[in-house]
């Protein structure tokens, strides 16, 4: 078998030695192999988008008891193995497969604003969020919190526009993070992706609005020239007022 080293969901677990080649054994080679050196895959594996699992392999003597049992020695080493690893090989790659190893769930998510403790309504442009998710890995037929320090949180509006990583704190993983002053929809996803391991994706959808009447700044210091201007033109408003009201020029009296 060969596979396509641009598609990710395709898993080389057994590659053949660098002087291998694959052809048919009943012809005589006259051709180029169908597949030389390394290239060449006795195991191979998928992982589908949907989780699900396939293996592939070479020949079916892998999974033979005559195999789990016969001893090894590698060519010019006189250290011999009076055990193969096929039997070990083979009991890991079926747990796989049967998705007893390997599998990851999203426990309980949950997200507030910094110094509350449950969710509100709609989020506010600005203000300090901490979102918390709980990852757990199948493990023996138990469900135990899995250990990682590469799982990130993306706060999502079409584009990211926070990338952060998430801290394992206790039994869960935490981020703390000030949302952007862009009011809209968006989107708190976990999306995590490792080879060998189910991929885990977990969106949850909040409204962002921008700030009320009553939570703007009553006076900004940057504005204080232009009140002040504002106060000086009422006030030389005022005098003139009084001016044109009450002033009044002198009459001359004519002579007779």
């Amino acid at each position: 078998m060969i596979s396509d080293q641009n598609n990710p969901l395709v898993l080389d677990v057994l590659k053949a030695s660098p002087t291998a080649y694959s052809y048919n054994p009943s012809k005589k080679i006259t051709e180029y192999p169908h597949a030389i050196g390394s290239n060449t895959l006795l195991i191979s594996a998928l992982q589908a988008r949907n989780n699900a699992r396939v293996l592939f392999t070479g020949s079916l003597d892998l999974f033979s008891d005559k195999l789990f049992r016969s001893s090894v020695q590698k060519s010019g080493s006189k250290q011999v193995h009076e055990k193969s690893g096929n039997e070990a090989l083979c009991i890991a790659l079926s747990r796989w497969v049967f998705k007893e190893e390997g599998v990851l769930r999203v426990g309980k998510v949950e997200h507030h604003k910094l110094g509350e403790s449950s969710p509100p309504e709609s989020y506010t442009i600005m203000e300090d969020v901490v979102y918390s998710i709980v990852v757990e890995k199948l493990e023996n037929g138990k469900w135990i919190p899995y250990n990682a320090d590469d799982i990130q949180l993306e706060f999502v509006r079409i584009d990211p526009f926070v990338r952060t990583a998430l801290k394992k704190q206790g039994d869960k993983y935490v981020a703390q993070f000030r949302i952007p002053d862009v009011y809209g929809v968006y989107k708190f996803v976990v999306d995590y992706q490792r080879i060998g391991l189910t991929h885990l994706d977990s969106s949850t959808q909040v409204s962002v609005r921008p700030l009320e009447h009553t939570q703007y700044e009553r006076f900004i210091r940057s504005a204080y020239p232009y009140y002040f201007s504002a106060f000086s033109m009422m006030f030389g408003s005022y005098i003139f007022s009084f001016v044109f009201l009450y002033h009044r020029d002198s009459t001359k009296q004519k002579d007779d």
